[in-house]
């Protein structure tokens, strides 16, 4: 009796344990949402859907993107963070979400507590655009300006504490300038001002710049990581004219908190193996984007660490989302 009753009970737990192993191998059985907190063409959007592609004939199902722009992400944060940890929505966010806690005093969720790191996904240098027909023709010409008049240019970006912003605020603390900060819901709707005359300048990743770049409408005048960046050679780093000046813009998978570790250990998986396919990677090369690809351990220090390295920047500046 007692054999029998061991020998059962071994193979129920066996069998419980695979239709839970075969319940997780089914994922995705309908769906999957992903929140891009920023307006549509724009460097996070165009990051989403390209794997979004990927990953949903991958899956052999839909992959649905969805812009929910707004306070600097904290929009599209908070409807994800209240979403059940069950895989079926995630977010892809950029570098902003390890500094938003020092913008809006009242966030309303734990930017570590509320999610699960997932994967950090790709990274660009930001890029300091003029219109093609811009009487600044370097960034010195701009530094020169901004010296001999205080106050007399502004510069756009994606919104109060986006990287594209903190890319700015570094430049006016390294450079001794002052040039004002015009926030936009995403860099699409930025470069769309910045073609049509609303504003003289503006920083912007690649992504969102390479096509206007291409297309002959903007011109570069630095990308603001430390060296050049190797899809726009020609164009010189913030850093040759500004010493110690280098920053970036990351983006990266997020799903809700507490999330079971062997769904996170597929998405991290599958999402890793999208950026790796060849179809990725020359989107994103194109874009000026590297991907990257990282385990849920790495990105999660990868906010800590911005959060940690922004956040006295931010104080010190005495910047607050509006």
């Amino acid at each position: 009796m007692g054999k029998w009753f061991w020998t059962a009970a071994v193979v129920a737990a066996m069998l419980a344990s695979g239709g839970a192993a075969s319940a997780q191998s089914a994922f995705p059985a309908k769906p999957v949402h992903i929140f891009v907190p920023y307006a549509a063409a724009g460097g996070v959007d165009i990051l989403a859907r390209t794997l979004g592609d990927v990953v949903s004939r991958q899956w052999g199902q839909t992959v649905v993107v969805e812009n929910r722009p707004g306070a600097g992400g904290v929009v599209a944060s908070q409807a994800l963070a209240s979403s059940p940890p069950d895989g079926y929505t995630l977010i892809v966010v950029a570098s902003g979400h390890a500094t938003n806690p020092f913008l809006y005093p009242k966030i309303p969720y734990d930017t570590f507590k509320d999610f699960t790191p997932i994967s950090l996904l790709a990274s660009s240098p930001n890029i300091l655009l003029v219109r093609a027909d811009s009487a600044f023709k370097t960034l010195g010409d701009v530094v020169a300006q901004a010296k001999a008049k205080p106050g007399s240019l502004s510069f756009a970006h994606a919104g109060t504490g986006t990287s594209t912003h903190l890319a700015g605020e570094l430049l006016k603390s390294l450079a001794r300038i002052d040039i004002e900060a015009i926030p936009y819901k995403g860099g699409a709707p930025a470069i769309n001002d910045l073609l049509g005359g609303q504003i003289p300048m503006s920083f912007n990743n690649g992504p969102e710049s390479v096509g206007q770049l291409q297309a002959g409408t903007v011109r570069a005048l630095a990308v603001t990581t430390a060296s050049r960046a190797p899809f726009l050679p020609e164009v010189p780093s913030v850093g040759d004219a500004v010493p110690g000046y280098d920053t970036e813009v990351w983006w990266g998978l997020l799903g809700p908190g507490n999330m079971p570790p062997d769904l996170v250990a597929k998405l991290s998986h599958d999402f890793v193996a999208a950026l790796n396919t060849d179809q990725v990677k020359e989107r994103l090369g194109k874009l000026g984007a590297q991907p990257i690809g990282s385990s849920p351990q790495a990105f999660d220090a990868k906010i800590h660490a911005d959060y940690e390295k922004w956040g006295p920047i931010i104080q010190a500046a005495g910047i607050k989302a509006e």
